[in-house]
């Protein structure tokens, strides 16, 4: 079953602060990974690889170069889980 925007996103914000150790609050929809968050892309691999695991969906490589919001991440999470 497909979760809301909020709960991905509180999802995401803690594998995000996991990984980074930026704080989970700063994880919003409106922020770049690389830019405003400055995650590198080792980091990224991980986080995705970690949301794919939490939210039972497959991100494939090629669609993570198109995730670069939070926003885009959680839209495309609650797509996948259909």
């Amino acid at each position: 079953m497909a979760q809301d925007e909020q709960q991905v996103l509180s999802g995401l914000a803690e594998i995000v602060n996991e990984e980074t150790g930026v704080d989970a609050a700063d994880v919003q929809p409106d922020k770049s990974f690389t830019e405003d968050l400055d995650i590198d892309s080792l980091s990224m691999m991980t986080i995705v690889v970690n949301a794919e695991e939490k939210f039972g969906v497959t991100i494939p490589d090629d669609e993570v170069k198109n995730l670069t919001t939070v926003g885009d991440a959680v839209k495309y999470i609650q797509t996948a889980q259909g």
